[in-house]
């Protein structure tokens, strides 16, 4: 089983309801159609009963439903302790080298570390780390801070070490990159479940539940847009967009105001467009929308359209519905456009 831990040790870990492994894996129960957290309080099934996945989104598309007790689509507002605790160390200080004999030290194991930060952010935990100190110095030679300063304050022992890995993460030399731009992305807790928020330093171009099939496709759309790195970090455009959606789940806020960047084909750009006219609290058809673009057949078009838009939420795709009145599709699943829906009507979540 790829990028998961042996079956002894996964086993071990859920009859212990151990929550440090919360997010490395998955555990879905044959005899009930459910799957768990690991530190899920339910009653412990036989392992004979057992199947294990390295993320919700694979156990939901095996058919498993998620535990009402224990909500494996949700989140509790916070990573694992020991993640938050290796994230808070990197950013205080992301020029310095993690190794393996660190992560030991601090009682962590390289290989759970490893798993994690593939699983979650896409590449491994060493590989976080180099994107964190190389986005940083992009920062620094953006701000004009001399090459030379950024080469050796970032951990590199060498320039030529340095422009090494900077052409490989940016394309381009240190000193051609002055006037350009990168992707960062970063994690942000939901009541609904986990998103990555993806912003260059003109607006948030992505923001999408981590579990939706279409994941990959958005962010190979976003290479060839923008062409640039994508690389794990924060600016003030995610930052804004953190703070807009927890005002907008505790519901108190209607529209959001985080500036957006979202290239496409002009009738997509309309239809996204379109979507961002619905008000807060309001629905409108497929149908409805194409007429108001002035091509009434256009329906399955703009449904289409309307699948590919790549930042969630802020862009209400989830105002969509049939022309029946029933909710139709939605790419973060149907229980969570009910929410939100249910949400905008009631500025309050129908969820515990």
């Amino acid at each position: 089983m790829l990028n998961l831990p042996s079956p002894t040790e996964m086993e071990r870990a859920y009859k212990q309801r151990d929550t440090s492994y919360d997010g490395i894996f998955f555990l879905a129960v044959r005899t009930t159609g459910v799957f768990c957290r690991p530190s899920c309080p339910a009653r412990k099934p036989f392992s004979s009963n057992v199947e294990y996945f390295p993320s919700a989104r694979e156990a939901v598309f095996a058919g498993y439903r998620p535990c009402k007790r224990c909500r494996p689509l949700e989140t509790s507002g916070a990573p694992p302790e020991w993640v938050g605790r290796l994230l808070s160390t990197i950013e205080k200080d992301p020029s310095a080298r993690y190794s393996d004999a660190y992560l030991r030290s601090i009682e962590i194991e390289p290989a759970r570390a490893r798993r994690f930060f593939l699983k979650n952010y896409g590449m491994t935990f060493q590989a976080y780390c180099r994107g964190r100190r190389m986005g940083k110095s992009f920062e620094q030679i953006r701000l004009g801070a001399d090459l030379d300063d950024v080469a050796l304050g970032y951990g590199y022992n060498s320039h030529s070490g340095f422009r090494e890995a900077f052409v490989k993460t940016f394309g381009a030399a240190p000193g051609k990159s002055r006037a350009s731009d990168c992707i960062v992305t970063a994690w942000i807790e939901s009541p609904v479940g986990p998103l990555v928020a993806a912003a260059t330093s003109e607006g948030l171009c992505l923001l999408e539940f981590t579990d939706r099939r279409m994941l990959d496709h958005q962010f190979s759309r976003l290479r060839k847009y923008f062409k640039c790195a994508i690389i794990p970090g924060e600016n003030k455009h995610i930052v804004q967009v953190k703070k807009e959606l927890a005002e907008y789940f505790d519901g108190k806020r209607k529209t959001f105001s985080v500036k957006l960047v979202y290239p496409g084909s002009l009738f997509e750009k309309k239809v996204w467009n379109a979507l961002l006219n619905i008000p807060y609290g309001e629905t409108a058809s497929y149908q409805e929308i194409a007429k108001k673009l002035g091509s009434p057949k256009s329906s399955r078009a703009v449904g289409r359209a309307n699948g590919f838009n790549r930042i969630g939420i802020v862009i209400p795709c989830h105002r969509v519905i049939n022309k029946n009145g029933e909710l139709g599709g939605y790419g973060g699943g149907l229980w969570r456009k009910k929410i939100l829906l249910t949400l905008e009507q009631n500025s309050k979540l129908p969820i515990s």
